[in-house]
Order: structure tokens, then C-alpha cells, then sequence
């Protein structure tokens, strides 16, 4: 069984920052691909950013500045830096992995998701 985590939500003013987490566990043989996507009230679920075990990062054109996304591999974790926030990123975010419990089979997974509200 493998769970993901997420923390570091909550609510923050316009322009300021958050950082959220999101930890792996279970019985966790490799970690691939690790991502995070948002959804907003009556909207679909879009992505952020992705990283993967190397440390190549993709995001979504409208966070490229704002948003980093980093893991610390040892720790089957993975964190968005979120800075200049603003009130069109409130969302319940969502972390996602590609995580295999076997060799070589890997299976996607997602967490329940941490609220970001961004609010003066």
C-alpha cells in the first residue's frame, strides 16, 4: 500500500508565499516521475509542475517564476515553493507520483490534496 501526504497548506494574502510537501509511504521500491496539479472550484484539474528521479522540471506557463518544484529522493518527498501568490492560485493542490511497490511495474498515484487560499 503506498500513501502521499500533503502538507503546507492554508490561507496567505496576495503576494505571499507557501511551500508545500508531500511525502510518499509505503512499501516503495522507486519513485519516478513526481508532480503537482491544482483544482479550482468548477474547473478542471490542471497541472503545476512535475520533477523527475533526476531532477528535471517542467511547469505550467503561468507559474514559471513563481513556482519551484523540488524532492529530496532519500525522502521519498516532494515540495512546491510557491512565492507572489495570488488569488487566481486558490485551488486544493494535489501531489502525484509514478511509484513501483514491484520491480519493474510502476502505478500512478495521488494524495488528497492540501487547500491553498489566497485571500487579502
Amino acid at each position: 500500500q503506498v500513501h502521499l501526504v500533503e502538507s503546507g497548506g492554508g490561507l496567505v494574502q496576495p503576494g505571499g508565499s507557501l511551500r508545500l510537501s508531500c511525502a510518499a509511504s509505503g512499501s516503495i521500491f522507486s519513485i519516478r516521475a513526481m508532480g503537482w496539479y491544482r483544482q479550482a472550484p468548477g474547473k478542471q484539474r490542471e497541472l503545476v509542475a512535475t520533477i523527475t528521479s533526476g531532477g528535471s522540471t517542467d511547469y505550467e506557463d503561468s507559474m514559471k517564476g513563481r513556482f519551484t518544484i523540488s524532492r529530496d529522493n532519500a525522502k521519498n518527498t516532494v515540495y512546491l515553493q510557491m512565492n507572489s501568490l495570488k488569488p487566481e492560485d486558490t485551488a486544493v493542490y494535489l501531489c502525484n507520483a509514478d511509484i513501483s511497490t514491484i520491480a519493474p511495474r510502476y502505478s500512478n498515484y495521488w494524495g488528497q490534496g492540501t487547500q491553498v487560499t489566497v485571500s487579502s
